[in-house]
C-alpha cells in the first residue's frame, strides 16, 4: 500500500524542480506592447527589447524591411522578428532578379510570397540543422501559424512559432540552454494588436468564416 503513494509524491518534485530551473521562476514576466509591428509579447521583468532592423529575403528572393526584438536572460535569447510584408506589390515590382517563371498572366508572385511566407520560414528553420522534435501547425487567437521545437547542433533548444497577419510575419524563437522547461510562455505569448492597442481574436461564424471577436461577441 506504501509503494502506491510514491508516485504523487515523485510528480509533486519533479513539477516543483522543473519551476525551479524556468528563468521566470519567482517572477512574473511582464507584457511588452508595441505599435511600430502592433504586437504584445511577455517578456522577463526589468529588461527592455533591443531592436535591430534588418533585412528579410523572401522565398522570391524578394527584399522586405524586418526588425527584431531581442531579450537576452542570462544564457537564455528571447526574439520576435517582424517581416513587413505590406508594400508586396511594389517590392515586387521593382525586383531585378525575375525570371521567365515570373511572367505567365495571373501567376502574382507578390501575393503567393505572402501566403507562403509562413511555410517558407518554418523550412529556413528546418534546413538550419539541429533535431526537429515538434513541427505542426498552430493558432494564436486563431491565426494561423506553424510552430517547431528544435534541438540545436549545441544542444541548446530552441522553441518556435510563426504567424501572419495582415501582411505581417512574426517569428518567436526562445533559445535557451541543454536542460532548461519548455518555453511555451513565451512562444505561446505572441498577441496581435489593432490600430488602438486592442489584441485581435477571431472566431467562426455559423457559416464557418473567421470574424473577429469582440467583447466575447463576433464582430
Amino acid at each position: 500500500m506504501r509503494t502506491k503513494n510514491k508516485l504523487p509524491i515523485v510528480l509533486s518534485l519533479l513539477v516543483y524542480s522543473l519551476l525551479l530551473a524556468s528563468p521566470g521562476f519567482g517572477q512574473s514576466w511582464v507584457q511588452y506592447n508595441n505599435m511600430d509591428d502592433f504586437f504584445s509579447i511577455n517578456i522577463p521583468p526589468g529588461i527592455e527589447p533591443t531592436v535591430e532592423e534588418i533585412t528579410w529575403a523572401s522565398e522570391y528572393d524578394a527584399v522586405f524591411p524586418a526588425r527584431v526584438y531581442t531579450v537576452e536572460k542570462g544564457e537564455s535569447v528571447y526574439s520576435l522578428t517582424v517581416i513587413d510584408y505590406t508594400d508586396a506589390y511594389n517590392i515586387h515590382k521593382a525586383r531585378t532578379n525575375t525570371t521567365e517563371a515570373d511572367a505567365p498572366v495571373g501567376y502574382e508572385y507578390w501575393r503567393i510570397d505572402v501566403i507562403a511566407s509562413v511555410d517558407y520560414a518554418a523550412t529556413k528553420y528546418r534546413n538550419r540543422g539541429g533535431k526537429v522534435n515538434y513541427d505542426a501547425w498552430h493558432h494564436i487567437d486563431r491565426i494561423a501559424g506553424h510552430q517547431l521545437n528544435i534541438t540545436n547542433a549545441d544542444n541548446s533548444s530552441s522553441y518556435v512559432g510563426i504567424y501572419l497577419h495582415e501582411a505581417r510575419l512574426y517569428i518567436i524563437e526562445a533559445r535557451v540552454p541543454e536542460g532548461y522547461p519548455p518555453q511555451g510562455h513565451f512562444q505561446q505569448g505572441l498577441g496581435i494588436l489593432d490600430k488602438e492597442g486592442v489584441r485581435i481574436r477571431y472566431d467562426w461564424d455559423e457559416n464557418g468564416d473567421l470574424v473577429r471577436r469582440v467583447n466575447n461577441r463576433v464582430d
